[in-house]
């Protein structure tokens, strides 16, 4: 399917690996020129040239700290005028409520609600003075089934998916979508390190661990970066303007619900 979205540029932020690379090697093979970012300069540089070789489009690699106003003002700088923006930024560290404090809350709601507004802020008028733009929040399963362990991330991550909830329906008149994509158990670094953690602590083999957890799913396996970015690029290409404020998750069935 050609989804209609050559020529456009987007920014792709975390996109050296994971996820966020996932979906910029899917919006790459539609055409979309890409400016990508993540914090290590050697990771980030590696994939633009790899994907800009295999994709035969542009790529602009930024070496940044999105989480920060100097990042963002480096990756926006890079990026020219954005038609589509993918917000993404590692989860906060998990532990129980008791001990949080003051300072882990702010941190967690700069980098997961407060980071991505601020780019939605800078880049939404002028997709909406193009009449095109789309804008993609790579959250997680958690904001529909919260994980008690992961409160920092059930509510910075809350935060940022209400906000959008409300502006989705002002921006879509303009050919503006907003939309969340909420990733279940996918296999990246940050799930086989949390495996890893599992796996001592259970005293089993970190290979026994990873089979154990992905039965578990009712698909019996673990999500892949490729499935979620060629996800992301159809919420982003020319056929999607009918879907706008919506929350998809892709958990392989995982939460149970018939809505």
């Amino acid at each position: 399917m050609d989804l209609g979205i050559q020529g456009k540029n987007a920014l792709v932020c975390a996109a050296s690996k994971g996820l966020g690379r996932g979906c910029a090697e899917a919006l790459a093979e539609a055409g979309v020129n890409l400016t990508i970012c993540a914090r290590t300069e050697k990771d980030i540089v590696d994939t633009a040239n790899e994907i800009r070789s295999k994709y035969k489009v542009s790529v602009e690699s930024v070496a940044c700290d999105i989480t920060t106003s100097e990042g963002r003002e480096a990756a926006l700088k890079t990026s020219g005028p954005v038609d589509i923006l993918i917000n993404n930024a590692g989860g906060p560290p998990p532990g129980q409520f008791r001990d949080w404090t003051r300072e882990d809350w702010i941190k967690a709601v700069d980098a997961n609600m407060l980071t991505a507004i601020e780019l939605i802020k800078s880049t939404v008028d002028e997709m909406i003075s193009r009449k095109f733009g789309r804008i993609i929040n790579i959250t997680s399963a958690a904001v529909k089934s919260p994980i008690s362990i992961l409160g920092l991330s059930n509510g910075a991550r809350m935060g940022l998916t209400g906000f959008c909830a409300g502006i989705a329906r002002d921006t879509v008149r303009d050919g503006v979508t907003i939309n969340g994509l909420l990733p279940g158990p996918f296999e990246t670094d940050r799930l086989l390190g949390n495996l890893k953690v599992r796996a001592e602590a259970a005293g089993v083999s970190e290979e026994e661990m990873y089979k154990t957890a992905a039965a578990e799913n009712p698909a019996g396996r673990f999500g892949n970066s490729e499935e979620f970015g060629k996800t992301c690029a159809f919420l982003c290409s020319a056929h999607a303007g009918f879907i706008n404020g919506q929350n998809i998750l892709m958990d392989g069935g995982a939460f149970r619900s018939s809505l």
